[in-house]
């Protein structure tokens, strides 16, 4: 092999085919190195559809790459050890014996969005006694440096004040020096459930049938990680650049004028409902989040979309897409193992089988382990809530987002788990813990219509584990909470509920969590 003056290292989610290490890259004396290890499946028990979607997209980056020149030293999970050798098979090792072997020059790679993967490829580029260059990834509207001078001298970081600051930065959705429609923030329109007659006819989202590339990946998924949770019947992501851009078109066309009034809505049987289903193209980097923005407001602009669905949708990607990216490089490492409000309980095995008799759990994780997907407040206010009200540890709630769904890369998914779902973090993303009753899921949803719980009750037979939960989750953390402005009213609420009844509330939720083996 003759002497690759420069290595570029490009990550399973870096598949953005305008990376900038394109710049000054050439191909007779240049090379690009990827690697497909069984390891980064089985750091978490990855659904088979995550694990599908990573591989097929790295696949067919690998391709376009070569079809434009490049060379490309791939290695494909079939030319690493044997399944039941692999245990050791991680992304370090695969780099390290590769350069043992090649004569490298110099490494290259943009910046990875993972700490611990990050810390990987500069240890292993050090121990061959190779500089590594990092480029900034413009995938991002904000950069890390740009994050941390806005954090500065702050003593909260509420991303409503990120996100408004960025809208000015950037003119999105804004008239002059204001905001387009006179307020920053339409949430208080986007939070209606669909009632008693359901969501009604919705246009599904466009379908990608998996090609030859792609149903070669999933009959070795199927193979290689058949103990997996989740299904792959229905696997029909977006796997390239092209693909990515006509999900977008689909959405902007079809789905995002009704999107904004019943985003948090939840109904039985329907998983997609008006959500956009781009967060996994755009965190593997095949859709750039300035072109999914830009397309967003263009529809409010020309009169296709209201300015609730719109500025609804933006929020999501230039505010919370951006700003937890902000919060998980601010503070890693530690940030993983935080556990404010000292929750000790195992994750529930049904979160890995959905075979539960509580209806609202077993639609939400059902759906997911079908799909590899569930909305936000699917995510918030069904799975997440439940951990936190059951206080479960936080570390095991984090590596179950990570596993089970397929747009979970850590930077984006740990602090959605650990800060807004478990209020872990003590506080640092959200100003209060997201807790409700059961009743707010039968508000938002139809999953109480049928279930043996009653959301309504709290104690004694058919009563409503959520409810239950919620009671008990006030009554141990009433130190905490009870005069903070932003939960005082709920506490007040317990007050009302008299000690005895209290008692019995805290002894039949810790009943039920022994009964679940939590």
């Amino acid at each position: 092999m003759s002497t690759i003056r420069r290595l570029v290292v490009v990550l399973g989610d870096q598949l953005d085919p305008e990376a900038p290490w394109h710049d000054g890259f050439e191909p007779a004396r240049d090379a690009v190195w990827m690697a497909e290890v069984a390891g980064e499946a089985r750091r978490v028990w990855s659904h088979k559809a995550r694990i599908a979607l990573f591989l097929t997209a790295m696949r067919h980056h690998r391709d376009a790459l070569r079809a434009r020149g490049v060379t490309v030293h791939y290695r494909a999970l079939e030319d690493g050890p044997a399944p039941e050798d692999s245990s050791g098979d991680s992304l370090a090792a695969a780099l390290d014996r590769f350069l043992a072997d090649a004569r490298v020059s110099e490494m290259v790679m943009v910046e990875a969005g993972e700490w611990g993967v990050a810390g990987a490829i500069a240890g292993v580029a050090g121990a061959h006694g190779l500089q590594l260059t990092v480029l900034p990834d413009p995938h991002f509207l904000v950069s890390r440096d740009r994050f941390a001078a806005w954090a500065q001298g702050r003593q909260q970081l509420r991303m409503e004040f990120f996100y408004r600051d960025q809208r000015r930065r950037l003119g999105v959705l804004m008239d002059g020096t204001g905001p387009v429609g006179g307020q920053w923030n339409f949430d208080r329109a986007n939070r209606r459930s669909f009632g008693r007659h359901g969501p009604g006819l919705l246009v599904p989202p466009r379908r990608f049938p998996p090609d030859a590339l792609t149903r070669e990946v999933i009959g070795l998924v199927r193979q290689r990680f058949a103990d997996h949770p989740g299904r792959l019947d229905e696997f029909d992501w977006p796997v390239t650049p092209e693909q990515a851009r006509e999900a977008l078109a689909d959405f902007i066309a079809e789905r995002l004028p009704g999107f904004g009034a019943h985003q948090d809505a939840m109904w039985t049987g329907q998983p997609w409902l008006s959500h956009a289903r781009l967060s996994a193209a755009m965190n593997l980097k095949l859709l750039s989040p300035a072109e999914v923005i830009a397309a967003a407001e263009q529809a409010f602009r020309d009169g296709h979309a209201p300015i609730e669905s719109v500025e609804g949708f933006i929020r999501q990607v230039l505010g919370w897409r951006e700003y937890v990216r902000g919060i998980y490089w601010r503070h890693m490492p530690d940030y993983l193992d935080v556990n404010a409000l000292d929750a000790d309980r195992p994750l529930p095995g049904f979160y890995w089988t959905a075979a539960t008799d509580m209806n609202c759990l077993r639609e939400v994780i059902g759906q997911t382990l079908g799909h590899g997907y569930a909305h936000h407040i699917q995510r918030l206010m069904v799975t997440g809530l439940f951990a936190l009200l059951a206080g479960i540890r936080p570390r095991e709630v984090h590596e179950w987002y990570l596993a089970i769904y397929v747009d979970a890369v850590e930077w984006v998914e740990a602090p959605n788990t650990i800060g807004m779902a478990l209020h872990a973090d003590g506080g640092v993303m959200a100003s209060k813990p997201y807790v409700a009753s059961g009743k707010y899921i039968q508000r938002m949803s139809n999953y109480c219509d049928g279930c043996r719980y009653d959301p309504g009750r709290s104690v004694g037979e058919g009563a409503c584990p959520f409810t239950t939960l919620y009671w008990r989750f006030l009554i141990r953390h009433a130190n905490r909470f009870a005069e903070h402005p932003r939960t005082a009213l709920q506490w007040r609420n317990l007050a009302r509920i008299d000690r005895a009844t209290q008692a019995r509330i805290v002894r039949q939720g810790d009943a039920l969590l022994d009964s679940l083996g939590v």
